[in-house]
């Protein structure tokens, strides 16, 4: 398909399918995706210094991703030379190995199909003028769906743990009628979903806590991963 600009994606939307070049190879998104999770995360611009901490992170836990069935794909405004000159870098400073893909997008067609450009910070523009990316984030869900967006300011490093946190809280959610609460981490109680009658509850959370009749607590069902 040719991509087309959409701004109006929100939780629950298909993520838009695409062709694209990328470090490892043509990718078409969706069967990039196949059976997984996946994580789509843009970068302002290559050989700039807060992305080239970023994608040594995400390199980094690698092992972490695979885990959780995630495949990890990054991307920016520049070409496939730039991003192979630039890995070597990543993997210089951070001590690392990036081998998942980075997309080449210097036309910025999936960047404006994914809302990714920059149309706030005037100093975030390449040499033409032309906007880079913003530090978006896109968690997507075997089925294709998006369900967790986020953007960060050009200046700011993501916190690819809490990125792993969600995909945990995601990840169990489906599997067990649960919610998580705020700042929840992997172990720690969970919420059951206030679909799951009192009765079901019992069964299926033995020795819940009744905080209020809209908030109930229950041990985490099942580790993380499994």
């Amino acid at each position: 398909m040719s991509p087309q600009k959409n701004a109006s994606l929100r939780l629950g939307s298909i993520a838009p399918n695409f062709d694209a070049k990328t470090t490892t190879g043509p990718i078409n998104f969706h069967e990039f995706i196949g059976d997984s999770w996946a994580i789509l995360f843009s970068h302002p611009a290559d050989f700039t210094p807060v992305c080239t901490t970023e994608l040594g992170e995400v390199a980094r836990l690698a092992d972490k991703f695979a885990a959780r069935n995630v495949k990890v794909i990054g991307l920016s405004a520049n070409d496939l030379d730039s991003h192979a000159k630039w890995v070597e870098d990543i993997n210089e400073v951070g001590n690392v190995k990036v081998e998942f893909p980075i997309i080449a997008d210097p036309t910025r067609e999936v960047s404006a199909l994914y809302d990714m450009l920059d149309y706030q910070d005037i100093t975030n523009v390449d040499q033409k003028g032309i906007p880079f990316t913003v530090r978006s984030v896109f968690i997507i869900d075997p089925k294709k769906t998006i369900r967790l967006t986020l953007a960060y300011p050009a200046s700011t490093g993501r916190n690819f743990d809490e990125i792993l946190r969600v995909v945990d809280s995601l990840q169990l959610g489906d599997k067990h009628r649960i919610t998580t609460p705020a700042n929840w981490k992997d172990g720690d109680d969970v919420i059951v979903h206030p679909s799951v009658s009192n009765d079901e509850a019992a069964k299926l959370f033995p020795g819940y806590r009744t905080l209020k009749p809209y908030l109930r607590l229950a041990k985490q069902p099942a580790p993380v991963s499994a």
